[in-house]
């Protein structure tokens, strides 16, 4: 039973990066990001890739997350001029495009087999149980470390910015703010935050294929953005841990209800997610810690 919870608290981890990369560019600057399965399949292949090939542990997350950002600039200049539903579609697209490759360049990714084998830290030194525990510790830091730098973010002037074209892009650019500027330096940051998240996934299973990075994952972490709070990074690190909770919760239906076959059960799941999104959308369609809005720093007047 321990081992089960520190797995759910390891995945929550990454799940939680994985809502505060999109709680930075959706609820930050206001771009719906539906590519984001794209983005951690991108951070998971490349450490894995290159760790496999004998790059250090300690290099290949960097690493990942520089190709990560760079992935994103590149989608940035793709969608820079699409809104709404038009980039929700292409960013979509763009997850499909990278679950393709990984699929048929089979001389790269090895296909559908996946990538096994992925060095996992210390996995050897410290058995199952110490490693599992030492990679919940490991994971947490990194929460934590982007938690507070996305906190210290919201408030600064480059939070303010972003909001700003959030709410209203033409009014940001006619008070002289680059707004295309913005956007990509937004867009880079979540895509390797999203890739950070991907390389601690691969180096935890040790085994990545394409059919880890479906679409669900990111409709779960839309689920976790809206729960929690979109445009508050606490309210996104609050609803990824309670939607990895109730996922895994919703896994022991097939012992409550024995007449399911296994399908059924998946289906079922699927279902009370859903419905557990449109009871949260009608009791606090703000999230459970909405967005809070202070008030703009004073200054003081010129002589």
């Amino acid at each position: 039973m321990l081992s089960y919870l520190i797995f759910t608290l390891t995945l929550g981890g990454i799940y939680a990066l994985l809502a505060l990369s999109l709680n930075l560019i959706w609820g930050g600057i206001g771009m719906v990001n539906l590519g984001l399965a794209g983005f951690f399949a991108v951070g998971a292949y490349v450490s894995a890739l290159i760790s496999i090939a004998g790059v250090p542990l300690a290099l290949t997350i960097p690493i990942a997350c520089i190709i990560g950002a760079g992935v994103g600039v590149i989608a940035t200049f793709a969608t820079i001029r699409l809104r709404g539903d038009y980039l929700a579609i292409v960013t979509l697209g763009f997850a499909e495009v990278v679950r393709m490759v990984a699929l048929n360049e089979r001389w790269l990714t090895r296909g559908s087999d996946g990538v096994s084998g992925i060095p996992a830290p210390f996995r050897v030194a410290l058995g199952t149980e110490g490693f599992n525990l030492f990679y919940l510790a490991l994971v947490s830091v990194f929460v934590l470390g982007i938690f507070l730098m996305l906190n210290r973010l919201d408030g600064s002037p480059f939070g303010r910015v972003m909001k700003a074209i959030r709410e209203d892009p033409e009014l940001a650019a006619f008070a002289g703010k680059g707004v295309t500027r913005f956007k990509i330096q937004a867009f880079a940051l979540s895509a390797a935050i999203a890739a950070l998240a991907g390389a601690l996934y691969g180096h935890f299973q040790s085994y990545i294929s394409p059919d880890h990075f479906q679409p669900l994952i990111t409709i779960y972490i839309f689920l976790a953005v809206t729960a929690g709070g979109v445009g508050r990074p606490l309210g996104g690190l609050a609803g990824a841990y309670l939607v990895v909770f109730f996922l895994e919760a919703t896994r022991f239906l097939g012992e409550i209800l024995p007449g399911l076959q296994a399908g059924q059960v998946a289906a079922v799941r699927e279902m009370l997610v859903g419905i557990a999104l449109l009871v949260v959308l009608h009791l606090r369609p703000q999230g459970l810690l909405p967005e809070r809005t202070g008030l703009a720093p004073k200054t003081e007047p010129k002589p």
